[in-house]
């Protein structure tokens, strides 16, 4: 997960626990340098494991051509763990939503050259995705890993795990699904912490904090940041 995935400004975040397009979005668009290689990928890939958005429900078991467990990745960033992840577990389809277009690019090569069948992509806001596309109760899971910090007080308004989205996103999970975030920023985690805890819909499947699952791989990021003494968090609430 990048910045590029985060809420606007905290004027826009809403009151009411109401999410519309006007009051909130999951990304912050920043422009970013993309590579020939991604470029490349973009435009012959996204034809072919790309999925437009539109505002009415998905059919994913149309998108992906069988029956299986669908789980969404929000925010992939440049998508190595979403591609590995994907590969590891074939018997499920990964839809991963990323805006970074250099990301997308990214995760549209790791698909082509891992010959990877059950990962597609939205580029679009994740809250839109999954207000208007997702249909209720219809989810096994949703990761979101390593979404900006806004380490700045004044700024954790605009942090992705906030209520209102948690509530959304525990409304597309079916029963039994889960809600599995990961952050490498202690205070955040202390507030995913209180913020999943809060939502009647979840429920925490450890004693606060859980063990890392085997099927989330280290990132070279996390793998330095361990080697430097820093803390990883992982939670996991499942929907009851």
């Amino acid at each position: 997960m990048t910045d590029e995935q985060q809420p606007a400004s905290p004027d826009e975040q809403p009151t009411t626990g109401r999410l519309t397009s006007q009051s909130i979005r999951s990304f912050v668009l920043r422009q970013g340098r993309m590579s020939d290689a991604q470029h490349r990928f973009l435009d012959e890939m996204m034809p072919k494991v790309g999925v437009a958005y539109r505002p009415e429900p998905v059919d994913l078991n149309a998108v992906f051509g069988r029956q299986a467990p669908h789980v969404v990745e929000i925010g992939f960033g440049m998508g190595q763990s979403t591609a590995v992840i994907a590969q590891a577990r074939p018997a499920e389809d990964f839809l991963g939503i990323e805006v970074h277009a250099p990301g997308v690019g990214s995760l549209c090569k790791l698909i082509d050259e891992g010959g990877i069948t059950n990962l597609r992509i939205v580029q679009h806001d994740a809250v839109e995705v999954l207000r208007d596309m997702i249909p209720e109760g219809s989810l096994a899971g949703v990761h979101i890993y390593f979404p900006d910090p806004w380490p700045k007080k004044r700024h954790h308004k605009r942090r992705l795990v906030q209520g209102p989205f948690v509530k959304l996103i525990a409304s597309r999970l079916a029963p039994g699904g889960y809600l599995h975030c990961a952050t490498d920023w202690e205070e955040y985690a202390q507030q995913m912490l209180e913020v999943l805890g809060a939502e009647p819909l979840l429920a925490n499947s450890a004693d606060g904090y859980a063990p890392k699952p085997d099927y989330r791989p280290l990132t070279k990021f996390e793998n330095r940041g361990i080697k430097l003494g820093h803390g990883v968090w992982d939670l996991v609430f499942k929907r009851v």
